[in-house]
Parts: structure tokens; C-alpha cells; sequence
């Protein structure tokens, strides 16, 4: 089997690709990709929704530049360079290359799941500690439920899913559909009830978390699908919450020297706030680095492009729904009903890394998400 791998008018640096093989018995795992010069890099065959795939990482494609590669079933020898295990205590961990970069706690012990810590290349941390920590100097200690990054939000079916207080609505685990490590990637996916107080179920929720072994840079790509499983799921339109949330590192906010742009050029709070965006950054010192993280929201996604919930004291929250707070003159209404039966989806990419959005070429990297090279599969 070849595959020929063709790049667009972008340059492509560390992106993943993908491609169906549309041929069984395979095996999964890990596999090689022989080069035209004879060298091997690491690749990874999975099945999704019944069809069979193969992954890797594009180190470089030049524009218009075609690579060909045969697939060999060998191994590369690189093993799961990303590790998924569960250590207990309703926590998976996750590891690239023997290092961590975060934990998915999912246990009953906290309202709704949530990753934390975040570390970015070089092994800093980008998402805040509170409150999972209340030890770390100089950090905020507002808004509990800011926990590091998660999915949540305030008003479905009338419940208040966002917040920890009186008489919220807890998100609960109910199982995995997939944990798996790999030389490529790692992905959890799992299944979770959105409950009321009381224990009322309102919906459900798909989430997916694929990681991907990067060094230079840390790549995970969400997928998260609102699933109306016990009648028709109301989404009021409301600021307090978001689809994909991250709380950063206080020394990153933009009260503290921080900085948030987006991909129309809007700079700070006040021109990204509420704001369609095709991607936002949102970057600032963390010891003597400046790190970043950007996410990236795809057109799959409902309401594409997002709009943002951003805020100079560190919340970052893709918000779609919160159209009469973010142009309250207009009359615009937010509000949207998942018919009993149906979902609806979001995909997003968040990339962490060093230096602001220009030097970290974010505007690249979301032409990777969106417009990878393009892949044709021959077989002999």
C-alpha cells in the first residue's frame, strides 16, 4: 500500500495526518511508514465509526510538495510514545514520551470532569492550580468551578450545569468508550450524564480527547456532542458557561501582561470578547516563559465560527450561545433546542506553546486543523 501525500499552498510543520486505508485485517497499533529515502517513522492504525485509519505526525511539507510512503505492517519501534493509564481515584493519566501532561479526572468527587494540570512544552503548566491547589503564590483564588480545562454550561433545561453553587447541576461519568495509548496518538472518549440536583437526567454528553505526540509543541484535538437522550434538551442563552473551557495560568491573564488576539486581529477583552473568531490565543509569562494556548474551533462545528467568552482575568470559554449578552442592543437570542433523538457537535484543536501568536505561527497551525495535506491511498 502507498500513500501519497500532497501538500496545498501552506506549509504543514508537525501536523497530524490522517487517511482511510479502506483495507481490513491490518492489525491496529503501531505500523511503519517507509520513506522514499529508505527511513521509517512511526504510524498508527485505528478503526472509527467502522472504518479502518492510518495516523502520523507530517514532521515538514513544503507547499505543493507530494511525499510518497509505503505502509508496512512492521512496527516502527517507537511503542505508545503517548500513554493513557488509570491510576485510581477516578483520575486517568496521560503521558508523551514518559512525561505528564495531564490527568482526566472523572470521579464522583467533583461536580464535573475536568483536565488538570496542563503542561506545555518545556514542562510548564498553563492552566491555573485553584482549586484543585490553594498552595501556589500570587494566584487567584476566584470562581472555584474554573477547573483548568472542562466542559460545562449554565442553563439546560433551566439547570445551572456552570457553577458550583447552591443547587447546581453535576455532570457524571458513566463510562469509557475508548482508552487507548499509541505511538502517534492517545484518545479517551467517554460517556456522561448531565444530571440535575436531584438527579434528573437533562441530556447526555460524548466527549473526546485525542492527543497527539508532539515535542515542540502540544497538540489535542475535543470533540464533544450534546446528546438529547431524555426529550427535547433546552440550551438558554446565557454567558455563564462554554462548550470547551480553560481557565489559564494567572500569571498569563491579561490584567497581568498577558495577551489576547484572534484570528480577525481583534487584540485584548475588549475587541475578542464576544467576538466570531475562527481561532483565539491567549498567551503571557509563566516563569521566564511566554506560553500560549490557542483553540481552534472547526467549521463541523455548530454555530461555526465560535463565538468567545474570553476575559482579561483568564477565563477562556468557546460560547455559541451567548448572543443577547455579547450584542444586547440587537435582540438577537441565543437560545437553541435539541429535538428528543438528535445532537448536536463541536470540534475543536487546542495547541499550547511557547511565545505569543505570531511567533508561535498559530494562523499555520489552524490551516493544519482545517485544510491538512491531502492523502491518496494506492493499493497493489
Amino acid at each position: 500500500m502507498q500513500l501519497i501525500v500532497t501538500a496545498g499552498a501552506d506549509e504543514h510543520i508537525n501536523c497530524p495526518v490522517r487517511a482511510r486505508v479502506g483495507v481490513r485485517d491490518l492489525g491496529y497499533g503501531e505500523k511503519s511508514l517507509i520513506c522514499e529515502d529508505g527511513s521509517r517513522i512511526p504510524c498508527q492504525l485505528f478503526s472509527e465509526a467502522g472504518e479502518d485509519y492510518v495516523a502520523w505526525i507530517e514532521s515538514r511539507l513544503r507547499p505543493g510538495e507530494t511525499k510518497t510512503y509505503r505502509l508496512e505492517t512492521v512496527a516502527a519501534g517507537v511503542g505508545n510514545a503517548v500513554e493513557i493509564e488509570d491510576i485510581g481515584d477516578g483520575k486517568l493519566e496521560v503521558r508523551i514520551g514518559g512525561k505528564l501532561l495531564t490527568r482526566y479526572h472523572y470521579g464522583e468527587q467533583w461536580p464535573r470532569p475536568f483536565l488538570y494540570p496542563f503542561i506545555g512544552p518545556g514542562g510548564v503548566a498553563v492552566t491555573r492550580h485553584f482549586p484543585m491547589r490553594d498552595d501556589v503564590e500570587g494566584e487567584k483564588l476566584d470562581h472555584p468551578h474554573h477547573r483548568s480545562i472542562w466542559v460545562a454550561y449554565g442553563e439546560v433545561n433551566g439547570t445551572d450545569n456552570w457553577s458550583e453553587g447552591e443547587g447546581h447541576a453535576f455532570i457524571r461519568h458513566r463510562k469509557f468508550e475508548e482508552v487507548t495509548g499509541g505511538p502517534v496518538f492517545g484518545r479517551i472518549r467517554s460517556v456522561n450524564s448531565w444530571v440535575s440536583a436531584e438527579g434528573a437526567k437533562q441530556m447526555e454528553d460524548v466527549r473526546e480527547f485525542t492527543f497527539y505526540n508532539c515535542e515542540s509543541e502540544r497538540l489535542m484535538d475535543v470533540d464533544v456532542r450534546f446528546v438529547a437522550t431524555d426529550g427535547d434538551v433546552l440550551l438558554s442563552d446565557t454567558k455563564e458557561g462554554g462548550v470547551l473551557s480553560v481557565r489559564v495560568a494567572t500569571t498569563m491573564d491579561g490584567e497581568r501582561g498577558g495577551l489576547i488576539v484572534n484570528s480577525r486581529g481583534g487584540s485584548t477583552e475588549s475587541q475578542t470578547w464576544g467576538k466570531p473568531a475562527e481561532w483565539v490565543d491567549y498567551s503571557g509569562p509563566v516563569g521566564d516563559k511566554t506560553m500560549g494556548i490557542a483553540i481552534m474551533d472547526s467549521p463541523a462545528s455548530f454555530r461555526y465560527p465560535s463565538r468567545w467568552h474570553v476575559r482579561d482575568y483568564g477565563l477562556f470559554t468557546a460560547n455559541p450561545f451567548a448572543l443577547k449578552y455579547y450584542e444586547p442592543d440587537t435582540g438577537i437570542n441565543g437560545d437553541h433546542t435539541i429535538p428528543n433523538g438528535q445532537q448536536i457537535e463541536f470540534k475543536y484543536r487546542v495547541y499550547v506553546h511557547e511565545g505569543g501568536a505570531d511567533q508561535a505561527e498559530v494562523a499555520k497551525h489552524y490551516a493544519d486543523f482545517v485544510s491538512p495535506p491531502e492523502v491518496r491511498v494506492e493499493v497493489g
